[in-house]
């Protein structure tokens, strides 16, 4: 054997064809450039984003209800610049008159105390909006956790996790969260809390689909041959490939939500001390506005859950027609 073979090369200098320079970054014998796969990873997800905006975009309905909730958003976060708080007050409106039609002085009319509706609906949306976001994230990771365990774990465990879904499946949400609301003290807190531990089920049944679908491809066992446990195939596997599917899940269960606080403080359920479009519904009810002819009252309120609803509804479509592409055609 000569000193040129390769078995006899000095250790820790490079030989064969796949070695690079490194000064270059080309292969010495093929002269292509060395492969940047982060830079690869970059590129692509920033395609997959630009594509996925480019889809949105020409969604009409999905940038109306996106409009619609940038609208929302900025009028619940900028309410005490837009109209103090103290035009709440009612000591403060004993010379505005009482029931006051929609006009230019009232834009969306008084109350029975001669309060401006607009200024209620402002501040309304604050407490309804945040209930609503509130409480879907909650219900979104209980659902998730939950989705995930009965989807990935097999025996006993995973037999009894799915019977606790299938419990507060067949279970009345709106029934359960009535049942807290009354036990629990009453405060915003009691309601994000009431509604997310009740409507976290639909979420666990998806993201239980979801994860069986996944668990099936040749990557996952590949990854338990080489020794991979539970923690690494759920987090480094199962959640990134169930997440797309919660977040746009999420904006079609922020709907819900609102509808749900709006129920509950219709029902008298709320925090009386805070406003929001439930407690305005239930005041117009207190008072007999509908048979009185008050339709501004009540229509006013309504056609705030209305919109707000279907917005969160045409965005969350939109997305969900971008992750699955089966429903782009229908």
């Amino acid at each position: 054997m000569t000193a040129n073979t390769p078995a006899e090369a000095a250790p820790g200098k490079p030989s064969g064809a796949g070695s690079l320079n490194p000064s270059s970054g080309r292969s010495p014998q093929s002269g292509a450039p060395a492969v940047d796969g982060a830079k690869l990873v970059r590129e692509r997800r920033l395609n997959n984003a630009k594509k996925n905006w480019a889809m949105f975009r020409s969604d009409i309905p999905a940038m109306v209800g996106a409009v619609l909730l940038i609208f929302f958003i900025l009028i619940a976060v900028l309410a005490p610049l837009i109209a103090p708080e103290s035009r709440l007050d009612v000591t403060k409106q004993l010379d505005v008159p009482r029931y006051a039609p929609p006009s230019l002085a009232h834009p969306l009319g008084t109350d029975d105390l001669g309060r401006e509706m607009w200024v209620r609906i402002l501040w309304g949306s604050r407490v309804s909006i945040l209930v609503g976001v509130a409480a879907t994230v909650m219900s979104m990771v209980i659902g998730t956790i939950m989705g995930l365990a009965a989807g990935h774990f097999t025996g006993l465990f995973g037999a009894v996790v799915m019977r606790i879904i299938d419990f507060f499946l067949v279970l009345p949400s709106l029934l359960l969260a009535i049942v807290l609301s009354s036990v629990l003290e009453r405060g915003v807190f009691t309601i994000v809390v009431a509604i997310g531990l009740t409507s976290w089920a639909s979420t666990a049944r998806i993201v239980r689909s979801q994860t069986l679908s996944v668990e099936s491809r040749l990557y996952i066992e590949r990854a338990r041959i080489l020794g991979a446990g539970h923690s690494h195939i759920l987090f480094k596997h199962l959640l990134p490939s169930v997440m797309p599917l919660v977040l746009a899940n999420t904006t079609l269960t922020v709907g819900g939500a609102i509808i749900a606080e709006s129920t509950l403080s219709f029902l008298g359920l709320g925090d009386t001390s805070k406003e929001s479009w439930g407690t305005i519904l239930k005041n117009s009810m207190d008072v007999s506005a509908a048979t009185s002819g008050y339709w501004w009252y009540v229509l006013t309120p309504g056609i705030a859950i209305l919109l707000v609803v279907l917005s969160f509804t045409m965005v969350g479509r939109a997305l969900e027609a971008i992750i699955n592409p089966a429903l782009r055609s229908r």
